[in-house]
């Protein structure tokens, strides 16, 4: 039988140290915060359930704690029943959406960021005063989607990439615009957007930037501290776009990069070899997630935080009409 004394002993003294740059700003936005505090001011005025057409922002944790509040979470308007109150995404939804909710005398709230609907009424201006929309995005995201709901079909042609924009046949190149997606990556999207100036001289931009603030942000704070990282991971969903574009963004400073939406999904073997780990989050990825993924590193790990600080938020967007009285 073996010595108990003689059995390796590990603590905390003894384990690897792992020091943690963790990238500010990072996680919840305003529009986000915005968005889940109106299905839950909801809940509270109108009581289970609250329907809400698509995930109110791209973050399964958030989805799943609102279910367990009595939101209902669907696909379309056809799946709540007469007399429900609904919710649309913080993404924004095509005209027809609210159009159908208001033919069924449901009564909904529109959850959908303010700097989305700002491109949202960008586009609606344009086309009205006789201009054709190029618009920087990615085909099939919900932004997107409800973004070309605002204007009559074929007011707008979509552009992915540089070649795209190469590819462009439009009818009257001398009367065309572009806007963005409120969350891309600004690297890709300034060389799009040099490439429709270039292929297009007279082309009417937005009076200022669609990406919003808090891609832009966080994609900088990313940048700040990758060159002083060995690897970098990002909390986020896999279906929301400015967290995989953080991942990106990561990569392209030369530094290994993952997605994972929880501490759980991480890969130990990811960290072999790595000193100094960067940890960021997505804009709909709660604090919590990020102080779960700590947690879990400490278990294995002699953990040093520091935090990197490259800007302050402090943006805040109100409350819909109606739900401002309830905050």
């Amino acid at each position: 039988m073996s010595d108990l004394a003689d059995l390796p002993v590990h603590t905390a003294s003894t384990r690897r140290p792992l020091e943690l740059m963790i990238a500010a700003p990072r996680g919840f936005c305003a529009g986000v915060d915005r968005a889940i505090r109106i299905v839950e001011l909801a809940l509270e005025k109108h009581g289970a359930p609250v329907y809400v057409r698509h995930e109110i922002v791209h973050n399964k944790f958030v989805v799943d704690a609102l279910k367990a509040k009595g939101a209902i979470f669907v696909e379309e308007l056809d799946e709540v029943p007469d007399d429900a109150n609904v919710v649309f995404s913080a993404h924004g939804v095509p005209k027809s959406v609210p159009a159908e909710a208001q033919d069924r005398g449901l009564s909904y709230l529109d959850a959908t960021c303010p700097l989305v609907s700002k491109v949202h009424r960008q586009a609606e201006r344009l086309v009205a005063a006789g201009r054709h929309i190029v618009f920087v995005g990615h085909a099939g995201h919900p932004e997107v989607i409800g973004t070309f709901g605002q204007v009559p079909a074929g007011a707008m042609t979509l552009v992915e990439t540089v070649e795209d924009v190469a590819a462009l046949d439009l009818p009257d190149p001398d009367n065309v615009a572009f806007l963005t997606q409120t969350t891309l990556s600004v690297d890709d999207t300034a060389a799009i957007v040099s490439a429709l100036h270039a292929r297009f001289p007279s082309i009417d931009a937005p009076r200022g930037e669609d990406i919003c603030y808090a891609t832009s942000n966080r994609q900088a704070a990313v940048k700040a501290i990758a060159d002083s990282c060995d690897a970098v991971l990002v909390i986020g969903a896999p279906n929301s776009s400015n967290s995989v574009r953080l991942v990106e963004v990561a990569e392209r400073q030369g530094v290994r990069a993952a997605l994972i939406q929880r501490a759980a999904e991480l890969d130990w073997t990811f960290l072999d070899g790595v000193g100094t780990l960067g940890i960021t989050a997505g804009a709909s990825a709660p604090e919590l997630l990020v102080r779960e993924l700590v947690d879990r590193l400490a278990t294995r790990f002699d953990v040093i935080e520091r935090e990197v600080e490259t800007t302050r938020e402090s943006i805040a967007f109100k409350l819909p009409r109606g739900l401002d009285a309830a905050a």
